[in-house]
Protein backbone atom coordinates (compact mmCIF):
# COMPACT_ATOMS: atom_id res chain seq x y z
CA UNK A 1 0.00 0.00 0.00
CA UNK A 2 1.42 3.40 -0.97
CA UNK A 3 1.87 6.41 1.38
CA UNK A 4 -1.63 8.14 -0.47
CA UNK A 5 -3.56 4.84 0.48
CA UNK A 6 -2.70 4.74 3.48
CA UNK A 7 -3.56 8.20 4.29
CA UNK A 8 -6.68 7.95 2.76
CA UNK A 9 -8.00 5.23 5.43
CA UNK A 10 -6.57 7.62 7.98
CA UNK A 11 -8.33 10.29 6.89
CA UNK A 12 -11.78 8.10 7.33
CA UNK A 13 -10.68 6.83 10.01
CA UNK A 14 -10.21 10.57 11.83
CA UNK A 15 -13.17 11.39 10.69
CA UNK A 16 -15.12 8.06 12.37
CA UNK A 17 -13.22 8.90 15.49
CA UNK A 18 -14.35 12.40 15.68
CA UNK A 19 -17.85 11.76 14.72
CA UNK A 20 -17.73 8.52 17.21
CA UNK A 21 -16.37 10.94 20.41
CA UNK A 22 -18.96 13.67 19.55
CA UNK A 23 -16.34 16.40 18.11
CA UNK A 24 -13.65 18.45 20.07
CA UNK A 25 -13.60 18.94 23.79
CA UNK A 26 -11.14 15.62 24.60
CA UNK A 27 -7.80 14.85 25.70
CA UNK A 28 -5.71 14.25 22.89
CA UNK A 29 -4.57 11.42 24.69
CA UNK A 30 -8.64 9.83 24.41
CA UNK A 31 -8.30 10.80 20.32
CA UNK A 32 -5.23 9.23 20.13
CA UNK A 33 -6.21 5.48 21.90
CA UNK A 34 -9.84 5.73 20.28
CA UNK A 35 -7.80 6.95 16.63
CA UNK A 36 -5.19 4.01 16.94
CA UNK A 37 -8.05 1.44 17.81
CA UNK A 38 -9.88 2.98 14.84
CA UNK A 39 -6.69 1.90 12.21
CA UNK A 40 -5.97 -1.01 13.53
CA UNK A 41 -9.76 -1.84 13.15
CA UNK A 42 -9.03 -1.24 8.96
CA UNK A 43 -6.15 -3.51 9.53
CA UNK A 44 -3.79 -1.42 9.49
CA UNK A 45 -0.37 -1.58 11.68
CA UNK A 46 0.01 0.81 14.41
CA UNK A 47 3.00 2.19 16.94
CA UNK A 48 2.07 4.37 19.49
CA UNK A 49 4.17 6.95 21.20
CA UNK A 50 7.48 5.78 19.30
CA UNK A 51 11.13 7.22 20.35
CA UNK A 52 12.65 8.91 17.84
CA UNK A 53 16.72 9.24 18.48
CA UNK A 54 18.02 12.34 17.32
CA UNK A 55 21.36 12.70 15.91
CA UNK A 56 23.50 15.41 16.27
CA UNK A 57 26.81 15.15 14.41
CA UNK A 58 27.00 11.37 14.80
CA UNK A 59 26.07 11.57 18.47
CA UNK A 60 22.61 10.01 19.74
CA UNK A 61 21.39 12.71 21.87
CA UNK A 62 20.26 11.40 25.07
CA UNK A 63 16.60 13.07 24.45
CA UNK A 64 14.73 11.10 21.79
CA UNK A 65 11.64 12.74 20.23
CA UNK A 66 7.93 10.68 20.58
CA UNK A 67 5.91 10.78 17.73
CA UNK A 68 2.38 9.99 18.33
CA UNK A 69 1.18 7.14 15.86
CA UNK A 70 3.56 5.37 12.58
CA UNK A 71 0.77 3.72 10.56
CA UNK A 72 2.38 0.53 8.39
CA UNK A 73 5.65 1.60 8.89
CA UNK A 74 5.16 4.27 6.69
CA UNK A 75 3.00 7.30 7.49
CA UNK A 76 3.48 9.99 10.99
CA UNK A 77 0.22 10.83 12.87
CA UNK A 78 0.45 13.46 14.99
CA UNK A 79 -2.90 13.51 16.93
CA UNK A 80 -3.65 16.94 18.18
CA UNK A 81 -6.77 18.62 20.13
CA UNK A 82 -6.49 22.24 20.48
CA UNK A 83 -8.64 25.24 19.65
CA UNK A 84 -6.01 27.20 18.52
CA UNK A 85 -3.98 25.47 15.70
CA UNK A 86 -0.15 25.95 15.15
CA UNK A 87 1.90 25.70 11.69
CA UNK A 88 4.82 24.65 13.83
CA UNK A 89 2.57 21.63 14.37
CA UNK A 90 4.03 21.03 10.54
CA UNK A 91 7.46 21.72 11.29
CA UNK A 92 7.27 19.13 13.90
CA UNK A 93 5.72 16.56 12.03
CA UNK A 94 8.62 17.42 9.01
CA UNK A 95 11.36 17.00 11.63
CA UNK A 96 9.99 13.59 11.97
CA UNK A 97 9.64 12.66 8.40
CA UNK A 98 13.35 13.99 8.16
CA UNK A 99 14.47 12.10 10.92
CA UNK A 100 13.02 8.93 9.96
CA UNK A 101 13.66 9.17 6.26
CA UNK A 102 9.61 8.76 5.63
CA UNK A 103 7.78 10.84 2.96
CA UNK A 104 4.29 11.30 4.51
CA UNK A 105 3.09 12.58 7.32
CA UNK A 106 -0.71 14.28 8.73
CA UNK A 107 -0.72 16.60 11.54
CA UNK A 108 -4.78 15.78 12.45
CA UNK A 109 -6.17 18.66 15.16
CA UNK A 110 -9.41 16.36 17.21
CA UNK A 111 -9.67 20.10 18.18
CA UNK A 112 -11.71 21.40 15.22
CA UNK A 113 -15.41 21.55 14.67
CA UNK A 114 -15.25 19.42 11.72
CA UNK A 115 -12.26 17.56 11.70
CA UNK A 116 -11.37 17.63 8.01
CA UNK A 117 -10.25 20.96 8.23
CA UNK A 118 -7.71 19.85 10.50
CA UNK A 119 -5.98 17.47 8.67
CA UNK A 120 -3.16 18.70 7.49
CA UNK A 121 -0.46 16.64 5.13
CA UNK A 122 3.49 17.82 5.66
CA UNK A 123 5.76 15.77 3.32
CA UNK A 124 9.35 15.25 2.63
CA UNK A 125 10.27 14.81 -0.77
CA UNK A 126 6.95 12.85 -1.74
Amino acid sequence: MTENEISKIIVDCAIEVHRTLGGPGLLESVYEQAFAWELEHHKLSVKRQLLVPVIYKGNVLSTPLRLDLLVEEKVIVEVKATALYNPLFEAQALTYLRLMDLKLALVVNFGEKHVCEGIHRVVNGL
